[in-house]
């Protein structure tokens, strides 16, 4: 570890004080990075620029000279120091270790890692592997800025500032090419660890006060009817396209995203007060209840899996692969069948929402509560794509009687 380091004193006279001496203040700058404080100590019209020291002889000046010469030894021993205990080395950390300021200077990374910690001692207690993965994704990224920007390994919580952030966001977007949505995730996550920084007091300020979240509207991708009767219509003669292909209908005709369906049982099939047989689940994402009647397609697939070992051995209601081997293998079937979407697991929910519900007539109340989600509004989201819904509505409405008569054809 290293780090170029230079110090400068100077005089500096606030506006009120311009008539009198001028303080002189001493500027450490650490790899581009400044940090000042006050000596203490007045310049007069002695004062050499180009030293940066008082000129002359007298006894005014060689005190002065001496206390400059005593900080200058302090603050390259501070910083040689830091280097020897391979520590985090700013300007600002040899300012407050000179001042006596540096009790529990905490640091980004090593906070970061904290917080990660304690979030995978609480996997399955409150939160997923999958939220877990993206805090130790976001953490990788400041780790690569940090080498990016060519700073020793860590910096201290207090130097996050509203330049560090925007530039982390430019980092993401231009260097490893995220997109807006993925990019601006990370920085939430981020957000967070420095809310909590402030919480405990690391930190006397929020840097993200400036910093607004910005999401950008994406058009969901759904399969069309035509597309889902293709899929299923489709013979394989591979065993596991069949088997990722099934498992993916069943998730189109129950809009359930790949985690819910990954730890689905037996004890979640539930026959209702009609006598027809209900999908009972708590979603993983929101913990919220998903009640939804289960559709012929998607009873048809659970026969067909009915003595599959996977109920025996792991009492789950089907073979459900990896989400990663699951995605590898859908991008081939949409291949053999002609399909040109992308297609993966969480596709299928967004089928469920469009094509197999709300263009067919379903309230919206009603899907919302199929889907487990715990605002309208995201549902909602799913209703903007649906021109065909528009459409078959608009042509009930041209059935009804005219609100008025005929418009006048005669133009003047």
């Amino acid at each position: 570890m290293s780090s170029s380091i230079s110090i400068l004193f100077y005089p500096k006279n606030s506006a009120k004080k311009s008539l009198k001496a001028a303080t002189i203040y001493a500027r450490i700058t650490v790899d581009s990075r400044r940090s000042e404080f006050s000596t203490q100590h007045k310049a007069t019209r002695k004062w050499d620029s180009k030293s940066g020291k008082m000129s002359g002889f007298g006894a005014e000046s060689r005190m002065v000279n001496r206390h400059l010469d005593d900080i200058r030894t302090k603050i390259y021993e501070i910083h040689d120091r830091l280097l020897r205990d391979d520590k985090p080395v700013s300007a600002q950390i040899i300012r407050d270790i000179y001042q006596g300021k540096d009790t529990e200077q905490r640091t980004l990374l090593e906070f970061f890692q904290e917080h990660n910690d304690g979030m995978e001692r609480l996997v399955g207690k409150g939160y997923s592997k999958g939220t877990l993965q993206r805090y130790k994704a976001a953490q990788a990224h400041l780790t690569n800025y940090l080498s990016f920007l060519k700073r020793n390994g860590d910096i201290p919580l207090r130097e996050v500032d509203y330049q560090f952030i925007s530039g982390f966001e430019h980092y993401l977007k231009s260097k490893k090419n995220c997109a807006h949505n993925t990019a601006t995730k990370y920085i939430v996550n981020f957000k967070k660890i420095m809310r909590l920084a402030l919480a405990h007091e690391f930190i006397d300020r929020d840097p993200f006060f400036h910093w607004k979240s910005n999401w950008k509207t994406k058009e969901r991708e759904f399969l069309t009817g035509e597309e889902l009767n293709t899929l299923a219509n489709k013979e394989f003669s591979i065993a596991r396209l069949e088997q990722v292909r099934d498992i993916f209908l069943f998730c189109c005709f129950t809009g359930l995203a790949y985690a819910d369906i990954h730890k689905l049982s037996p004890d979640n099939i539930i026959r209702g007060l009609n006598g027809e047989y209900w999908i009972k689940t708590k979603r993983q994402k929101t913990k919220t209840l998903s009640s939804i009647p289960l559709l012929p397609t998607a009873e048809q697939i659970l026969h067909k899996y009915e003595y599959h070992t996977c109920q025996k051995e792991q009492n789950k209601l089907l073979p459900v692969l990896t989400n990663q081997k699951s995605n590898a293998y859908l991008k081939e079937i949409a291949d053999i069948c002609g399909i040109k979407k992308n297609l993966t697991t969480h596709l299928a929910r967004h089928t469920f929402a469009t094509t197999v519900t709300l263009s067919r007539g379903v309230p919206m109340e009603t899907v919302s509560k199929m889907l487990g989600h715990t605002s309208i509004k995201t549902t909602q989201i799913y209703a903007k794509v649906l021109d065909t819904k528009i459409s078959s509505d608009m042509d009930i409405l041209k059935q009804k009687k005219p609100l008025i008569g005929s418009v006048s054809q005669k133009t003047k």
